[in-house]
């Protein structure tokens, strides 16, 4: 197993003022910088059209059971914009711009925006999401592997929260 060699303190500040424009995207970035900018985009479109389907769930809860969902649907639509809000960060980051495009959201979105009508299909329907958005967030956590740490952490991050999200959606369902 070959040593990796650590970078003299001239060379790192040499480095550091070569294309200074790029901000936080430096010579040692090693990703392929769009693929991760398309995986990002399409992460927060996933994440955006989310929000959407959980505030419809949350305002249109009925049932017997609706209070317990209802405030599940509102937690987690909160964490679904939280997590949008870091996507498109992270995008700005190295270079790209977040596509919030409401044309495109549902076009880009891993998951898809099915409303469900009875509290039942509802909790099914985020669910079946959530379980999208874990499978892709896993996928694009293998590929980015150490060729970006950043992006990388962040993905786990979400996807921790998502698995989550697919608990609680698990246990509502047994209950309905």
């Amino acid at each position: 197993m070959s040593e990796q060699q650590l970078s003299d303190i001239n060379t790192l500040r040499q480095r550091a003022r070569t294309h200074v424009e790029n901000g936080a995207v430096t010579e040692g970035y090693s990703a392929n910088r769009e693929e991760v900018l398309r995986l990002l985009n399409e992460s927060l479109a996933t994440e955006l059209v989310c929000v959407l389907r959980y505030k419809r769930h949350y305002f249109m809860a009925d049932g017997l059971k609706a209070a317990v969902a209802a405030q599940e649907f509102l937690e987690h639509a909160t964490q679904e914009a939280e997590h949008a809000d870091k996507l498109a960060e992270r995008i700005v980051q190295l270079g790209g711009e977040p596509e919030f495009n409401p044309d495109l959201l549902s076009k880009n979105a891993h998951a898809q925006y099915v409303a469900g009508n009875t509290l039942k299909e509802m909790v099914y329907e985020d669910l079946v999401a959530e379980r999208i958005a874990i499978d892709s967030y896993r996928e694009i956590i293998q590929y980015i592997g150490d060729k970006d740490p950043t992006t990388r952490r962040l993905f786990e991050d979400i996807l921790a929260q998502e698995e989550e999200h697919a608990d609680d959606m698990a246990d509502l369902l047994k209950d309905l």
